[in-house]
């Protein structure tokens, strides 16, 4: 394929910073010659360099080394400090070998890495803080660093103060105690601090703001279906990921403020299929998730996505998702059709990057401080965790004839760049003063938009309003040298982060002449509808006939807010009656309401421990079951099974769904092999019992509860059993 730069221009901001700004490139369906398929690959341990020959990119991409083994080893993340600094997150313990030994134990840590020489590889390597458990929260503020570990819910703020970049000080900045008891890949993760100066999440229903030194929580219409990986775009919309539910990403139509949505033809056709460049034998779905040709028929590793936010490779705005499994990254190309977001793969049955070395595991694509992307590769032989890689399982065999557990304490971190374009030099900003960082609000890469951002929040100068106000109050559209509207809607968010945004500059704002910026000042107008301010819900009426269709799906999300429904609800209708061939605005307008609610109304005469396990599983079956079995029970096709109708959940033997939750099952289901369904065994006997009575009360025809009574009993009688069941051990075979 032939890409053409199209021009890079310079942008020279008040303070007399020179930035660089690339307009995308068009993509034509050629993308690179695939090599020769090895269906069944060899997987011996190489050199990076070695490794980084046999990854393939579209023409005038190239990879650079910016850090290899024995500097860090295990990497599962990376995040910059506000000068720059490389933040890696190493899982020093995780698979270690074929049995997960040891990996609960708190042995790994987060490094410094920096580039001291400025030639582009990273040279000086300082452990920030050790002895912790898998660490999977990393989010740097200013010159604290927040992190968190798997099984935890407490969040840590650590600190170097004195200069040594290693920490001496550790605050606990969130308390919640109660350990996460279930496998580590269904945890949480990926703190991020968004747009709109809240800290979300990849699965929780809570989102948390920083005040004073501290988080305070906020709970969320609906808990995230996502698993490890989260983004936003430049507008602070994010895109979640769930490898356990083969979905490449999702949560990306509307703001998680407002709960889930998902809708038919968000993906191009074939869009859920990957195209590795290799056999990949080893997957956790068995022979059922494999082509012909032995390679990965669809997604189910996806994790450490990045919407693209640099300026120096012409892929901005563009989402990547690494799938480790299929030793890819996905390009996905965000459209958005008349306020429909929906992804597309530019290229033909092809891959922005995939390599031919077994090894190659990429979990983590990020937008750097120097315009270009960054990639970790975790370079192991066993990507899964330990229990999909169990006695009985499909993957133990694949993994022990390949060696694939030999291979560990390895990781590589990437640069990508593109021919022609250097990487920028990384500016130092902790030192600048907070009238210094306002140019860089207007930078044209998204990581140094939000990184001032996020810096003024915490600092809470309040000097810096009168410039922030004069941006915000402009109206130029810019042109292709100069973004007026992101650099104003980054002051519109800064401001709200201070607490300084007048009713009337928000009013103002919701008729910007940037969508963007109407967008959000809409949504900020919010906090008044709740409390029936009639004048600003005039303000919000005035825009049922805009012609943006963002701006009229943002004025039907708001007006749900508005405390007078009635009113609510003829506005909302008036705008689904003007716009009748829009499917987003038609789906947006329904109200929501709470399944929660619906279920406690249905079940009103139960006991009320009854109604409260009803209850309780129902939020734990939407969050993790829900991803495989589908939001009815009706199953997912190649998936999972449909527990609608089954004997093994519905039956009167209550002890068998209890058996088969604590240690899982593997074969055939109905005549057909659907891979392993994990042991939950590591979640405690009212976790079990709630998520039980839920299915049969609410998939199936309710019964006899089973309550936690039974689940210790049964835990109890096979506490020492390790392996899977089959339906025939279970007397269920057909």
């Amino acid at each position: 394929m032939k890409n053409r730069f199209s021009k890079y221009l310079l942008l020279l901001a008040i303070s007399g910073l020179i930035y660089g700004c690339l307009k995308p490139l068009a993509d034509n369906n050629t993308i690179y010659t695939k090599p020769p398929m090895d269906t069944d690959p060899a997987a011996p341990s190489l050199s990076p360099m070695e490794s980084m020959g046999k990854i393939y990119l579209p023409e005038g991409y190239s990879l650079e080394l910016v850090a290899s083994e024995p500097m860090i080893e295990e990497p599962i993340d990376i995040a910059w400090d506000a000068d720059g600094k490389m933040y890696v997150a190493e899982f020093l313990t995780y698979m270690q070998d074929i049995n997960g030994t040891n990996e609960n134990e708190p042995w790994s840590r987060v490094s410094v890495l920096e580039d001291t020489n400025g030639d582009g590889k990273m040279d000086k390597k300082t452990v920030f803080i050790d002895s912790l458990l898998l660490p999977r929260l990393l989010l740097p503020l200013d010159d604290r660093v927040i992190i968190g570990e798997t099984y935890s819910n407490n969040f840590w703020s650590y600190r170097d103060t004195d200069g040594d970049r290693v920490a001496d000080e550790k605050v606990l900045i969130f308390e919640n105690d109660k350990i996460f008891k279930g496998n580590l890949e269904h945890q949480s993760a990926n703190l991020t601090w968004n747009i709109d100066n809240w800290l979300y999440l990849s699965k929780d229903p809570f989102r948390y703001k920083w005040k004073e030194g501290k988080l305070i929580i906020d709970t969320l219409l609906d808990a995230p279906t996502g698993q490890y990986g989260l983004t936003q775009d430049e507008t602070g919309k994010m895109y979640y990921s769930r490898a356990g539910g083969e979905v490449v990403a999702l949560g990306f139509q509307q703001h998680p403020i407002y709960g889930n949505l998902e809708m038919d033809g968000r993906w191009a056709d074939d869009f859920e299929q990957p195209w590795p460049i290799i056999g990949t034998p080893d997957v956790q779905g068995g022979k059922i998730r494999l082509r012909p040709d032995n390679t990965l028929n669809k997604f189910t590793a996806v994790s450490g996505q990045e919407v693209f936010l640099g300026d120096r490779l012409p892929l901005y705005g563009d989402l990547f998702v690494p799938e480790p499994v299929g030793r890819l990254i996905r390009r996905a190309k965000i459209s958005n059709v008349d306020g429909k977001i929906v992804l597309s793969n530019p290229y033909d049955k092809a891959e922005f990057m995939a390599s031919t070395d077994p090894n190659f595991r990429p979990v983590r694509v990020a937008t750097g401080p120097d315009g270009c992307m960054y990639v970790v590769d975790m370079y192991r032989g066993i990507i899964q965790e330990g229990n999909w890689t169990r006695e009985g399982s499909f993957l133990r065999p694949e993994i022990e004839r390949r060696n694939l557990d030999k291979n560990i304490g390895k990781g590589r971190i990437y640069r990508v760049v593109y021919k022609g374009v250097k990487p920028a030099k990384v500016e130092k900003m902790l030192s600048l003063s907070s009238k210094d960082l306002l140019p860089y609000l207007g930078h044209p890469n998204g990581w140094y938009r939000m990184t001032a951002q996020k810096l003024l929040v915490l600092r809470q100068d309040k000097t810096i309003v009168s410039d922030l106000l004069k941006t915000l109050r402009g109206n130029s559209k810019g042109n292709a040298k100069r973004d007026e509207g992101i650099k104003r809607l980054h002051a519109l968010w800064t401001l709200e982060g201070l607490g300084q945004l007048s009713k009337s500059d928000i009013i103002s704002k919701t008729k910007d002449s940037d969508s963007r910026v109407s967008c959000a000042a809409i949504r900020l107008c919010e906090q008044f509808l709740k409390d029936g301010d009639q004048n600003v819900f005039a303000t919000i009426k005035s825009l049922k006939n805009h012609p943006n269709k963002d701006v009229l799906i943002q004025v039907v999300l708001t007006s749900k807010t508005y405390a007078n429904r009635d009113e609510a609800k003829l506005l909302i209708q008036e705008i689904v009656d003007l716009n009748p061939e829009n499917e987003v605005i038609a789906v947006s307008s329904d109200v929501v309401t709470s399944d929660v609610e619906n279920l406690k109304v249905k079940h009103v005469l139960k006991h009320p421990n009854t109604k409260n396990s009803i209850i309780r599983g129902y939020e734990t079956f939407k969050v993790l079951c829900a991803s495989c079995h589908g939001k009815e029970g009706k199953g997912i096709k190649d998936l999972a099974p449909p527990l609608v109708g089954s004997p093994r959940i519905m039956g009167d033997d209550l002890e068998l769904p209890v058996k088969i939750l604590l240690n899982g099952l593997s074969g055939e289901v109905d005549g057909k092999d659907y891979g392993i369904m994990l042991s939950l065994k590591g979640y405690d006997d009212q976790w079990i019992s709630d998520v039980i009575t839920y299915v049969r009360e609410e998939i199936g025809d309710g019964g006899k509860t089973v309550n936690s009574r039974i689940v210790s009993d049964v835990r109890k009688k096979y506490g020492d059993r390790e392996q899977y069941w089959t339906l025939k051990e279970l007397g269920q075979s057909k």
